[in-house]
């Protein structure tokens, strides 16, 4: 069962009650706390126990495996990535154009941060031909990708409008999860959302962004965001 709505289950089938339910979740947040300091490949079912203050038996009556806490984990950045889809359907007309630009990429670039361990995972079992990461990866990225289709498509583009937002969606996210290599190089996160709405503007509009906004994007960014 998958969904922000559907009742989790239990291993065995059973859906718990308001205490399962929150030694389930408990679970799901060590899991997730343990992944910030350690590779997903080095934690064992008793870490996350211990680290939720339960026992592995207790993990047990939850999930089959580590890997399927780390899906239920996965499955709710479709939630999250829903909102994103909200951002891209704003007005596009005029100077608005690029304020909802630079929106949208301080959005996703913000969503992947504060889920950074959990797609590192979903990264790495993708790019390892797990086909039950990489069709959640998929479903992840889906709501933004088709809201960027439907918005370029409006516009009257003659470009592929899905081929182009799947395009944009994946600079995203390749621009989010090597954000950290990118300041390494000396080249600033606010550069980065810069140049990112650049393109998507153009992208969406076919129009350049105004110069002068442009310019106040970058500063204002530059201020509130690591260098």
């Amino acid at each position: 069962m998958r969904g922000e709505d559907a009742e989790r289950t239990q291993s065995d089938r059973r859906v718990p009650g308001k205490r399962g339910q929150e030694t389930r979740d408990r679970l799901l947040a060590s899991t997730a706390a343990l992944l910030t300091k350690t590779s997903w490949r080095d934690i064992r079912i008793i870490d996350i126990a211990k680290e939720a203050n339960t026992s592995p038996a207790t993990f047990y009556q939850y999930f089959e495996n580590i890997e399927q806490a780390l899906l239920e984990l996965a499955d709710g950045l479709a939630a999250d990535a829903a909102r994103l889809a909200e951002l891209v359907h704003g007005s596009w007309k005029g100077d608005q154009g690029w304020q909802v630009a630079n929106q949208v990429i301080e959005g996703f670039m913000d969503y992947w941060e504060r889920n950074r361990y959990i797609f590192r995972v979903v990264d790495l079992a993708t790019e390892e031909g797990d086909l039950r990461f990489r069709g959640l990866r998929t479903r992840v990225l889906n709501a933004i990708t088709v809201a960027l289709a439907s918005v370029i498509s409006e516009s009257g583009s003659e470009a592929d409008a899905m081929a182009t937002a799947g395009v944009l969606v994946a600079m995203m996210a390749n621009v989010a999860a090597h954000r950290y290599g990118f300041e390494f190089w000396g080249m600033r996160t606010a550069s980065l959302v810069d140049s990112q709405a650049r393109l998507l503007f153009w992208s969406v509009t076919g129009r350049k962004p105004p110069t002068d906004l442009g310019q106040q994007a970058v500063d204002r960014s530059g201020s509130t965001r690591t260098a």
